[in-house]
């Protein structure tokens, strides 16, 4: 085959002592800076783009491939041990991925987050090499319509099946929309919810909202509880740093799945990895209800934080076909790395593998050994990372807060972003106290803006006519899947409580 010919050439070009050197490096301080709480994967390749401007080409991009994907490992990273993702495509992975390291399986849960990226990547690296001008064109049936339905279908989906109940879910995704709606209405110009302050013209930073959420109200919950539940406070490292067999068969098919889930989303621009990864999250949730899984929501379940994983790499692996044969950056770190192609006077699109063939397989080459090299370096350092949780507790929470404070100040060196941050934890501490769930909010705040702006385009379209929202095989085919998963979901809730009575 044709691909399988250029892609050894590209490995060819790529498999020299001084690029894989290039790639490990990259590796290296892709994952130590997205690690970091407030910064993320976007910011590792942006902060690093500059290291790279004095590298021949090849050398770059083979450096670049490490960052990209060392990037997005340092950001579960830190969500896993700390709470804190550091990018919103890391949050469906954190919720029962902290929940291992809270119970002493931090190392555990590092290793099935890296053996998740590298699988998820490899495949969705793979279905670029063989399949990108087939899977480009499942992007281009995507209009506003259907990114709305799209959005739709995430709101409800999440709300629905990943918490207890149906009316905290929805109360929830309502919180999160208020959230979103801070700031100026692009189409009319109007302030909205700003209250005569002009900081919130530009609304409130997701990271903010992220941080404030699970960094701060994790820190203000277990303040409140370090007296009455000492337990709560006491984390131990135990393990070692290996999936058994047993593991590794629950893992696999989550990871499977979630790869499934994270593959056609990299094509769309509609949010990035988040809305694959919470729906990896939600069906790993369904999943864990029929077989009754006493893990899942409690001491952390290997399922429901390999599957999240391996669709945010997978995601990230397809969003680089989209970049390279579209153009078309679908995350705001594919969106840098479009900068990069430009800065060596590469213009993504479909002229570029004629044009500069060369490098782009010797790139989707290094995106293979990246992946590699990635699964190599963090699998032995995982307990190393996992040694964080040994920190004593109040010195713990109050280094997250330090750095949670330090990573939301770095980003817009605003002190109202400080006092948002505030309120954001008091609003996720009493979240946590009354049980209502964190992730429709987190969906609603990604994922609101782009609804409203694609339901406006819609009806600009279409004069009006509300029909357009439901004129298309796949706005229908979304709506029907997703009233019998709420309909699923619904009598599951009733089902259950009827349980509770008898």
């Amino acid at each position: 085959m044709e691909q399988l010919e250029l892609l050894m050439g590209g490995f060819a070009s790529a498999l020299t002592p001084i690029n894989l050197l290039w790639v490990l490096i990259g590796a290296l301080l892709g994952t130590a800076v997205g690690v970091l709480p407030g910064l993320g994967s976007a910011m590792a390749v942006a902060l690093l783009l500059p290291v790279t401007f004095s590298l021949e080409p090849t050398a770059a991009f083979i450096m670049f491939a490490g960052i990209y994907f060392g990037g997005l490992f340092g950001d579960s990273t830190s969500g896993i041990l700390l709470n804190t993702p550091g990018h919103s495509s890391a949050i469906a992975s954190t919720f029962e991925g902290h929940r291992m390291a809270k119970s002493g399986q931090a190392a555990k849960a590092l290793v099935t987050c890296a053996i998740g990226a590298f699988i998820g990547g490899l495949i969705a690296t793979t279905l670029v090499v063989f399949f990108a001008p087939t899977l480009v064109k499942m992007a281009t049936v995507f209009g506003p319509a259907e990114y709305f339905a799209l959005a739709v279908f995430a709101f409800l989906a999440i709300s629905a099946v990943v918490s207890e109940s149906v009316i905290r879910g929805i109360a929830a995704l309502g919180i999160g929309l208020a959230l979103a709606l801070v700031g100026i209405d692009g189409p009319s110009g109007t302030a909205r919810f700003t209250v005569g302050m002009p900081q919130l013209f530009d609304g409130i930073s997701v990271i903010v909202i992220t941080v404030g959420l699970l960094a701060l109200g994790e820190v203000f919950h277990i303040a409140s509880r370090i007296h009455r539940d000492p337990v709560a406070t006491r984390i131990e490292t135990k393990g070692r740093a290996r999936l058994n067999l047993s593991d590794f068969k629950k893992a696999l098919p989550a990871w499977l799945r979630g790869t499934a889930f994270g593959a056609p989303f990299g094509l769309i621009p509609a949010g990035g990895a988040e809305v694959p990864t919470f729906l990896a999250y939600g069906t790993e949730k369904q999943l864990a209800k029929r077989r009754d899984d006493p893990e899942f929501g409690t001491t952390g379940s290997i399922r429901g934080l390999a599957a999240p994983e391996a669709a945010a790499n997978a995601t990230a692996g397809t969003a680089m076909g989209a970049l390279l044969a579209l153009g078309l950056p679908t995350s705001a770190t594919a969106a840098i790395m479009l900068a990069a192609f430009q800065q060596y006077g590469m213009q993504p699109g479909p002229l570029l593998f004629e044009r500069s063939g060369n490098l782009v397989w010797a790139l989707l080459a290094s995106l293979f050994i990246g992946l590699v090299i990635l699964v190599m370096i963090n699998i032995p350092f995982a307990s190393v990372w996992a040694k964080l949780l040994s920190i004593p507790k109040h010195y713990l929470y109050a280094g997250i807060t330090v750095f949670s404070m330090l990573g939301v100040y770095a980003v817009s060196s605003a002190v109202l972003d400080l006092w948002l941050l505030i309120a954001i934890g008091l609003i996720g501490f009493l979240m946590r106290r009354y049980n209502i769930p964190l992730a429709p909010v987190l969906i609603a705040v990604i994922l609101g803006p782009m609804a409203e702006t694609e339901l406006r385009r819609a009806l600009a379209v279409s004069e009006g006519d509300l029909g357009i929202l439901v004129d298309s095989p796949i706005t229908v085919t979304l709506y029907l899947v997703l009233a019998a998963a709420l309909a699923l979901s619904a009598v599951q809730h009733l089902r259950h409580r009827a349980s509770r009575k008898v």
